[in-house]
C-alpha cells in the first residue's frame, strides 16, 4: 500500500469552503477527513476521535510546546483548535487520502510540512463585495463582527498566490466540478502546477 496524499482546503469565511468540502467528501467517500483537536468542552452527541479529539487546556498547551501540531490556533482565550501530526501521519501511512478544512495560515503550514504530498487549494470569491453580500445573507454577524470578518478576509486573500491552486467560487456548481477534477487528477498523480490556470 502506497502512502496517501493530502488535500488542503482554505479560504476566507463566507467563500463556500465548507460547502465544497462536504460535496467532495460526499462524492469521494474513500477520502478521509482530518479530525481536529480542541480544548473546548464536548457538546451533546459529539464523539472523541470522530468529531474532535477532545483535550483539556493543559494537555493542548503541552502538545503545542512539544511540537505535536501541524497547525493550531487559540480562537478564544483557552479555546484551542489544532491538527495533530501523529493522526495525519497514521492516515497517510495507511494509504488514506486526507482532506483538511483549515484556515489560510494553517493550510500553508500543512503544505510546508508535507510538500509535494499535499495539494493546497485556496477557495475565493470574485470580490470582497460579493463576500460581503454572502456574509450579510447569513445574518449571523453584527456590524462590528462583520467588519472584523471582512478585514480578516482581505488579509487572508493576500496569501492566495502561495497556494498550489485557486478555485474561484463564483458559480457553486462549476466550482464543485473543478474541485473534483483537480483532486482526482492530483490523487492519480497527473496533477502539474505548471499547467494550472490560477483565477484572479
Amino acid at each position: 500500500m502506497g502512502e496517501g496524499k493530502l488535500i488542503i482546503l482554505s479560504a476566507p469565511s463566507g467563500s463556500g469552503k465548507t460547502t465544497l468540502m462536504k460535496h467532495l467528501l460526499t462524492q469521494r467517500p474513500g477520502l478521509a477527513f482530518s479530525v481536529s483537536a480542541t480544548s473546548r468542552s464536548k457538546r451533546a452527541g459529539e464523539v472523541h476521535g470522530v468529531d474532535y479529539f477532545f483535550l483539556d487546556v493543559s494537555e493542548f498547551k503541552e502538545k503545542t510546546r512539544q511540537g505535536d501540531f501541524l497547525e493550531w490556533e487559540e480562537v478564544y482565550p483557552d479555546v484551542f483548535y489544532g491538527t495533530l501530526k501523529s493522526e495525519v501521519d497514521k492516515l497517510i501511512a495507511n494509504g488514506k487520502q486526507v482532506v483538511f478544512d483549515v484556515d489560510v495560515v494553517g493550510g500553508l503550514n500543512i503544505k510546508k510540512h508535507y510538500g509535494a504530498k499535499a495539494l493546497a487549494i485556496f477557495i475565493r470569491t470574485p470580490s470582497l463585495e460579493i463576500l460581503t453580500q454572502r456574509l450579510l445573507a447569513r445574518g449571523t454577524d453584527g456590524k462590528e463582527s462583520l467588519q472584523k470578518r471582512l478585514d480578516k478576509a482581505a488579509w487572508e486573500m493576500t496569501f492566495a498566490p502561495r497556494f498550489d491552486l485557486i478555485i474561484e467560487n463564483d458559480e457553486l456548481e462549476k466550482a464543485k466540478v473543478k474541485l473534483l477534477d483537480e483532486v482526482d487528477l492530483f490523487i492519480q498523480g497527473g496533477w502539474n502546477q505548471s499547467t494550472q490556470t490560477l483565477l484572479f
